[in-house]
């Protein structure tokens, strides 16, 4: 049974519709960047509703309570099986003010000694151009649904 992970995707409308995205933090992404970024987002169970998974991934990566109402973008499947459920609201926050919660992890390897990293090190709001070259493969379905349900508005 593949893991499930819940998101949202924040989205704004300045000159052009801008997507907020996050870097994962730790070494093996310290020198990632095209292809690595991704809606906050992350596991759930069986049991648990995905939209209040992805509200807590989502405070959880960036320290921020959402009350916003959230819109359906319906799911993906990345390359690796995952499932991914997402969300989209339409928000303005501030990326230098995240709070990401952090995981801890043996650095460097078989070293023995182990060592704390943020699990988001960075947020950035993009372009979507822009977003669809940084995020992860399997999430750019999401974008273009979002595209459509934004020109539907």
């Amino acid at each position: 049974m593949p893991s499930k992970s819940a998101g949202i995707i924040a989205y704004r409308k300045r000159q052009e519709l801008e997507l907020l995205l996050v870097h994962p933090g730790g070494p093996f992404w310290r020198n990632k960047d095209l292809g690595a970024w991704s809606i906050p987002k992350g596991e759930y169970a069986d049991a648990e509703d995905p939209e209040a998974a992805a509200r807590r991934e989502f405070a959880e990566e960036l320290g921020l309570e959402l009350s916003e109402s959230l819109t359906t973008l319906g799911q993906v499947r990345q390359r690796g099986g995952k499932l991914v459920t997402a969300f989209a609201a339409e928000l303005d926050l501030d990326v230098r003010g995240i709070r990401s919660n952090t995981f801890e992890m043996e650095w460097p390897p078989r070293s023995g000694e182990r060592q704390t990293f943020p699990e988001v090190d960075r947020a950035e709001w993009f372009p979507l151009d822009v977003a669809r070259e940084k995020i992860n493969a399997g999430q750019r379905p999401l974008l273009d649904r979002l595209e459509k349900l934004v020109a539907g508005e």
